[in-house]
């Protein structure tokens, strides 16, 4: 055996990571490596993803790819043509970002996360090649880029039909985009969010997500504001792409409770959709023409298997139910476009009602306008820190909430947050919302304890 030398992880506990020229890491170790803080930023670029997937054998090459972008909704729809593609006969590879339990999550084959020992076995692979890298002394992967690989490699071992693939950042130069022409490309919502990488303005974000478009490609899209839909619409033009604009106007809602939505999407086809928030019907309507054009372009994918599909979807930390006595909602809301999202769908599901929040926010995100949007509706905060270095302390957080006349106070930790809502407020509405960072936790908690089944 060769020798192994000690890696300290984020959380300070001591791992064993194994020197370049042994492949046998084990999923601690494995997860170690992958979230060091040394490959831990964020730096666009394709350079050093093009390198490693070189010395890897280019696996993503092979892929049949339906590339999802977009600020809003990325996730969720990748979920539900996911599931479509899955009825429709097809093993389908799902990548995402970021997780919300288990960091398995995010690499998914017909809805089983890749195993511990996969996931040991083939970040082995990409971490000799990152020594490969580092002795040529050329510019190191990031953390995003590596798993990115490590779902490339998994992806086509498992001889994928399909594979839908989310971008981690922008569009342009994110990792995903190493890809050659995608079977689809598809944007979702776009709005402001991480302006000091991608652009203070909606068109230069939209800029950078159409950089997944490519020659001759087909892609669908979101029904988008002006300034971005012409964007998308001129990168089509100069790609000699097709385009399928999502048509909102087209959807009628017809049902919504707490046990999901049934809605029509330009046809008289009655749909259901389990995920609660009508946003989730604009997202699902996306999924729908992604597949009505993979209809077009000769592929199996029925009608049936896209009413099936939808119905099936489940996407845990968006707008879900985690406990019934009081009724607990989690959201992974975390800019602007999300968080009016989210009002509009509590208004709808409780009108005339106001609700007690958990928040816990990034502070490189725009919480002033999150607290000024969703300030309406708060009957009292409980604020946290989320699991984050780029967090913005609870502290801080709930003094801004009462400087705008919030009943706000910071507690310790997610537990006391959900202890506390149990015994004060029992007969509110609680939702916790902000960041993805923490409300896996507010989940986690919840379904622990069996609130999730009103116990």
């Amino acid at each position: 055996m060769s020798s192994k030398r000690p890696f300290c992880s984020r959380n300070g506990r001591t791992l064993l990571i194994i020197r370049w020229e042994l492949i046998d890491m084990n999923y601690e170790e494995a997860v170690a490596f992958l979230d060091a803080p040394k490959y831990n930023t964020i730096r666009p670029g394709l350079e050093p993803m093009i390198h490693l997937m070189d010395l890897l054998g280019n696996p993503q090459d092979s892929l049949r790819i339906i590339h999802i972008a977009g600020t809003n909704g990325k996730g969720s729809t990748a979920a539900y043509i996911s599931q479509i593609l899955q009825c429709a006969g097809y093993k389908t590879g799902l990548y995402t970002s970021p997780y919300i339990e288990r960091f398995t999550e995010r690499v998914r084959c017909d809805g089983r996360e890749i195993s511990p020992q996969s996931l040991a076995r083939l970040t082995s692979r990409v971490y000799e090649a990152v020594q490969q890298m580092a002795a040529r002394k050329q510019l190191l992967p990031t953390a995003f880029e590596l798993i990115t690989a490590v779902a490339f490699l998994y992806y086509a071992e498992e001889h994928a039909d399909f594979v839908v693939l989310e971008t981690g950042l922008g569009g342009r130069l994110d990792a995903t985009n190493i890809i050659p022409c995608p079977v689809l490309s598809v944007i979702t919502a776009i709005d402001m969010d991480h302006t000091n990488l991608l652009g203070d303005t909606l068109a230069a974000i939209a800029g950078e997500k159409a950089g997944i478009i490519k020659p001759d490609g087909h892609v669908v899209s979101y029904e988008q504001r002006p300034e971005a839909a012409q964007v998308i619409q001129r990168r089509c033009q100069e790609q000699q792409a097709s385009l399928d604009m999502v048509n909102l106007s087209r959807i009628c809602i017809k049902k919504q409770t707490l046990e999901g939505q049934d809605f029509s999407y330009g046809t008289d086809d009655t749909y259901h959709v389990s995920l609660l928030g009508t946003y989730q019907v604009y997202n699902a309507a996306t999924a729908i023409t992604a597949a009505r054009c993979l209809q077009r372009l000769g592929y199996a994918v029925s009608a049936q298997a896209v009413s099936d599909g939808l119905a099936k979807t489940r996407w845990p930390g968006r707008l879900e139910i985690v406990g019934k006595n009081p009724l607990i909602l989690i959201d992974g809301a975390h800019n602007p476009h999300g968080v009016r999202a989210l009002r509009q769908s509590l208004e709808q599901l409780f009108p005339q009602q106001k609700c007690t929040f958990i928040m816990g926010v990034l502070a490189d995100k725009n919480y002033s306008s999150m607290i000024e949007i969703m300030r309406p509706l708060m009957r009292r905060a409980l604020t946290v820190t989320p699991a984050s270095e780029r967090a913005l302390s609870g502290d801080t957080l709930a003094v801004l909430l009462r400087k705008d006349g919030v009943d706000a106070q910071s507690v310790s930790s997610i537990a006391e947050a959900v202890e506390y809502c149990r015994k004060e407020f029992r007969e509110d509405v609680i939702c916790a919302f902000g960041s993805l960072y923490y409300i896996g936790q507010v989940r986690a908690y919840c379904l622990k304890a069996g609130d999730h089944n009103g116990t």
